[in-house]
């Protein structure tokens, strides 16, 4: 008990000194997995004396409510962000009795996995570990105050927006009710605006880390719209110690020092395309004011890509494509399965197409079955089918929307068509762990009031395999390129 009180008695010199109390706690220099640190990195010790200044700035006196204090850093990869995110719960819940805290990522897996383990390894090492109780079991991730585990706590969860409810009423009046948020640029905005409820007493905090994938959300205005209500930061990860620097120096000599890749990746900067477009506005532009003579393109092989509706407000798409020439789509709705086979028949014999690319996934699969009957050679493409570069792409529709995307960078000829448009430019992209390009899915598009993009995904299919005499995608005829036809 006595040396409980010495304890307490040292940890309450830190109550606006974050950093000192990193430093007081954990074991630096000693035997272990800090044997070799004597500290913070460099930007995390500057974080930490940044939030004692605010601290002290608030003045919190225990019973009038404070502005809440509000940090948003963006980084690249690999700055230890996790570690200091472990160090900002572990203050909070060290020097404020009866705070209250809710820990979210952007998916259960990174929660579970990297930010609740990384806060588990480093409540070990802190001397205020014994005053605490932490369970990482799947649904009761929390720490709570072994003496008080209803009132002092912090609790992990989902950020799907179906839990947003689990963000509101955190409530500390007499202490420091707190949120941190890590891979923010991914966490749903209703989260956010739920949160806001929860600045309103005590010594509110929210804190907010994460790579900047997205060029619009709440992450996004914490940079832009809101900033003047935000301490904020963005991070390049060359700068930091221990950083991989070998593998950035690869990803900017693969993708360029402002590619978006690379501005996400590294250097902690929003991207340029519009949020995360994997195709943006000015390559479309540019094609659909574009005419070609035939004869750059009436050489090429003929494709066709059948997009095949599942859902009563989607549409069937067919789209040709000869080389760099690509003709009005003809789009069907509510069509029973044998008359939209009897459509597809009739475009192929009368487009005189080599190659037929039908998605066959779903209602698709009986449109292949359908035209094989009939006697036509069609080809079966599985989205979510392994791509044939699985170093560069999560799979086969990721890989198709690639070629597209090289395609439309040669400026092709294309009809000038609105819904054809956005289609091509409303699907976003983000990167696996691997660094594999990863398209969004078609049902968070629709969460964000965006149709599925059948316009686009039946062009793209005309890119799922390479065509033509030599093994490429690109025509026989057009020696410059070598990935896909034009």
């Amino acid at each position: 008990m006595k040396d409980d009180v010495l304890l307490a008695q040292e940890v309450s010199k830190y109550y606006a000194d974050p950093l000192g109390f990193v430093l007081a706690m954990f074991p630096w220099g000693e035997d272990g997995m800090l044997k070799d640190y004597s500290g913070p990195r460099r930007w995390q010790w500057e974080y930490l004396e940044d939030l004692g200044e605010q601290i002290k700035a608030h003045g919190f006196d225990g019973i009038n409510a404070v502005a809440p204090i509000q940090m948003a850093t963006a980084s690249g990869h690999g700055i230890g962000k996790s570690a200091l995110t472990a160090w900002l719960i572990l203050f909070i819940m060290s020097t404020r009795p009866h705070c209250k805290g809710i820990v979210t990522s952007n998916t259960s897996d990174q929660l579970k996995t990297k930010t609740w383990s990384e806060l588990g390894k480093w409540l070990n090492l802190c001397l205020t570990k014994d005053w605490f109780c932490y369970n990482s079991s799947k649904g009761n991730m929390n720490i709570v105050s072994v003496e008080h585990p209803q009132t002092w706590r912090v609790d992990a969860q989902t950020c799907r927006e179906e839990n947003s409810e689990s963000f509101a009423g955190l409530h500390a009046a007499n202490s420091t009710p707190f949120y941190i948020f890590d891979e923010a640029s991914a966490i749903p905005d209703k989260i956010w605006e739920v949160s806001d409820g929860g600045l309103t007493d005590g010594e509110p905090m929210r804190l907010a880390f994460g790579n900047p994938t997205r060029n619009s959300g709440r992450f996004f205005e914490c940079f832009n719209r809101l900033k003047h209500r935000w301490k904020t930061r963005q991070i390049d990860s060359r700068d930091v110690a221990g950083t991989n620097k070998e593998l950035m120096q690869q990803w900017v000599d693969d993708f360029g020092e402002d590619s978006d890749f690379v501005r996400v990746r590294v250097r902690g900067r929003f991207p340029r395309s519009g949020s995360c477009q994997f195709i943006g506005s000015d390559l479309v532009h540019a094609a659909m004011k574009n005419q070609l003579v035939p004869e750059i393109w009436n050489s090429s092989p003929k494709c066709l890509g059948i997009d095949v509706a599942r859902f009563g407000d989607d549409q069937s798409v067919i789209t040709r494509r000869q080389g760099r020439k690509m003709w009005p789509q003809k789009k069907f709705r509510e069509l029973d399965l044998m008359t939209f086979a009897g459509f597809v028949a009739r475009e192929i014999d009368e487009f005189g197409a080599d190659y037929v690319f039908i998605d066959g996934v779903g209602i698709g699969a009986g449109l292949v079955d359908r035209l094989r009957q009939l006697g036509y050679s069609v080809i079966d493409v599985q989205s979510g089918a392994k791509a044939n570069d699985g170093k560069t792409y999560y799979n086969k529709r990721a890989e198709m929307w690639g070629g597209m995307r090289e395609w439309l960078k040669l400026v092709p000829d294309m009809p000038d068509e609105p819904e054809l448009e956005a289609s091509l430019t409303s699907v976003e992209y983000g990167f696996t762990p691997k660094e594999q390009y990863l398209l969004e899915k078609k049902a968070d598009m629709k969460k964000r009031g965006l149709p599925s993009p059948d316009e686009a995904d039946s062009l793209a299919l005309t890119f799922a395999e390479p065509i033509g005499n030599v093994g490429s995608h690109f025509d026989t005829a057009d020696t410059e390129y070598n990935m896909w036809e034009v």
